[in-house]
């Protein structure tokens, strides 16, 4: 009898104790989330193929993106999420499949894999639907049937749906709320579709959130800010319509956080509305493509941290199991840096790329045009100067000092080399090419070289082809290169007017090689939900802030400026 009294006051006492345990460990005083975007699943091929003319990274692509190792990369990364115990929920920004719109199949593998990491975690996973995934384009791949084959990861458990959309909220834990809004256009391809029906869906389920007790945390697939100079008019199809108002309702609707994607480009960016609100737009760059990263973000009262996370190292014998071509070449740097690998990997499809947007034919050039011999001669020019090796013998170095101009000595093999290289810390994020710096003033001098050597190619080769075969005698065939150089030598390679260009355009030279604007792309810290800054806090941090950069552009543009009197040259 005692002893069963015994056991009895023990349950008693350890019951309790069992629920304020489970308790604590059901609300975490942080909420950690791993954020990533633009999977863009590939199924891989049986046998790599490509039509690049390089011995270890013939198979890249035009999107840089490593697809057939892509399936394995999502494998890492959702290793990486179990293994890690701060993770509590995992959000995927859109863009799951690559062939989304009409291949069910890379949508159904994808699903399968987020569904196996949830029953061995019990880490929930929240998606929204990318431009890749659904919409325009696609056959058989409708909303609806999005929405079943993702009904697990945050449609199956959505407190409210917008007709017409794949947006929903869902309630994370007793402190924060969800808003995953589809920003896609149904009828056009890459286009945001965040019409003023969506905002203010957004808008009234935000203070929904409030009213329940909830902080709002918002995942959409476009962006919101934006992410690089002038994004709006160089690349509007990946930034919200009318981003500026959007972001004022947003931010007023106590908004501070927002997940995006699209871009393929890892940058944080901050909005103040005019009553001072604030909201943080972290934009995530491709999983499946350098720099292979994702972000891990810790909510916290008083502060939001947010990380860096990279993906080094995927399942070789898996990956050479599936597909068969790989060669020793590619597996041994694989192995020993995959960082490293997937760097030269893109820098080898953004090469491709560029090379195949200077093609005739990709510029819709008719080679019986009559324009066709100028352009043919310019944009071969063009692309052997970037072929060109820039140093030793012969190289770009030695032939640019002809017109005056001075190639400043490096680590980089030729123009190409040196351009993917600043694009691929812009993919990457924090940019730390300074406008003084190696690399800026490496590009800025192939670029004039480019202009002075490419055009009087032209004009000898197409304008001056007859002056230059009676000339030719006197033992010069190229009059305008000759001439060009002469006076380069006399009045400097870099003319007034082209000091002039650069002065307008230092502003986003720098906004692309050099990100200073108070946040880090990839690892820093913003106020939290809870935490005590006023709004007035916020503006006065916001008009500083605006304050330098324009002091920083208008001093770009006077030291530019001065130089065309020659002072500072």
């Amino acid at each position: 009898m005692k002893k069963a009294l015994s056991v009895f006051l023990a349950a008693i006492m350890i019951i309790p104790a069992l629920s304020l345990m489970q308790g604590a460990f059901a609300v975490s005083e942080k909420t950690g989330i791993a954020v990533a975007s633009d999977l863009h699943y590939n199924i891989p091929r049986e046998t790599l193929e490509g039509d690049i003319d390089d011995e270890v990274f013939f198979y890249a692509n035009r999107r840089a993106a490593m697809e057939d190792e892509s399936g394995f990369i999502i494998d890492e990364f959702l290793s990486q999420c179990a293994e890690d115990d701060a993770v509590q929920f995992v959000f995927i920004s859109g863009d799951l499949a690559d062939n989304g719109r009409r291949l069910e199949q890379e949508h159904l593998d994808v699903a399968e894999k987020l569904r196996n990491f949830e029953s061995e975690t019990g880490k929930p996973v929240y998606v929204v639907n990318g431009n890749h995934d659904t919409g325009a384009g696609a056959e058989d791949i409708t909303n609806e049937k999005f929405r079943e084959i993702y009904n697990e990861f945050g449609y199956g458990e959505a407190l409210e749906t917008q007709e017409g959309t794949l947006s929903y909220t869902a309630d994370l834990n007793e402190k924060y709320r969800l808003i995953a809004a589809d920003s896609c256009d149904p009828t056009v391809s890459t286009e945001d579709g965040l019409t003023s029906d969506r905002v203010n869906w957004i808008v009234s389920q935000a203070k929904k959130a409030y009213a329940d007790g909830k902080y709002p945390i918002l995942m959409m697939h476009h962006n919101l800010l934006s992410h690089m100079p002038l994004q709006r008019i160089l690349s509007h199809n990946f930034i919200v319509r009318n981003h500026t108002a959007t972001a004022q309702k947003l931010a007023d609707a106590g908004i501070k956080t927002v997940f995006t994607g699209h871009e393929h480009g890892s940058d944080v960016m901050t909005y103040t509305s005019p009553a001072g609100n604030t909201i943080t737009d972290f934009s995530t760059t491709s999983l499946t493509m350098y720099p292979l990263s994702y972000r891990f973000v810790e909510f916290a009262d008083e502060e939001i941290t947010y990380s860096e996370k990279k993906i080094e190292k995927i399942d070789y014998d898996a990956l050479t199991e599936a597909v068969d071509g790989y060669t020793d070449k590619q597996l041994m740097p694989m192995r020993e840096d995959f960082q490293q690998y997937s760097k030269d990997f893109f820098k080898a499809g953004i090469r491709y790329r560029l090379w195949l947007g200077l093609t005739p034919e990709k510029l819709g050039i008719d080679e019986d045009a009559f324009y066709a011999d100028i352009v043919y001669t310019a944009v071969g020019g063009l692309t052997e100067i970037l072929d060109m090796p820039l140093y030793g013998e012969g190289g770009l170095q030695e032939k640019a000092k002809e017109y005056g101009i001075d190639i400043p000595d490096s680590e980089y093999e030729n123009g190409w080399d040196a351009a993917t290289e600043v694009v691929s810390y812009h993919y990457a994020g924090s940019e730390p090419f300074a406008l003084d710096s190696t690399e800026v003033t490496l590009i800025l001098r192939i670029a004039d070289y480019l202009l002075l050597e490419d055009l009087s190619t032209v004009n000898d080769k197409c304008f001056l082809s007859l002056a230059n075969q009676i000339t030719s005698n006197f033992g010069t065939d190229s009059v305008c290169k000759d001439f060009t150089k002469a006076a380069a030598k006399t009045l400097g390679p870099v003319t007034a007017g082209e000091y002039f260009i650069v002065a307008i355009a230092s502003p986003l030279l720098y906004g692309l090689a050099y990100d200073r604007d108070g946040l880090d792309d990839n690892n820093g810290s913003i106020p939290g939900y809870g935490a005590d800054v006023s709004n007035a806090e916020n503006i006065s941090a916001d008009f500083t802030a605006k304050f330098n950069k324009f002091f920083l552009y208008i001093s770009f543009f006077f030291r530019y400026i001065l130089k065309i009197f020659g002072i500072g040259r």
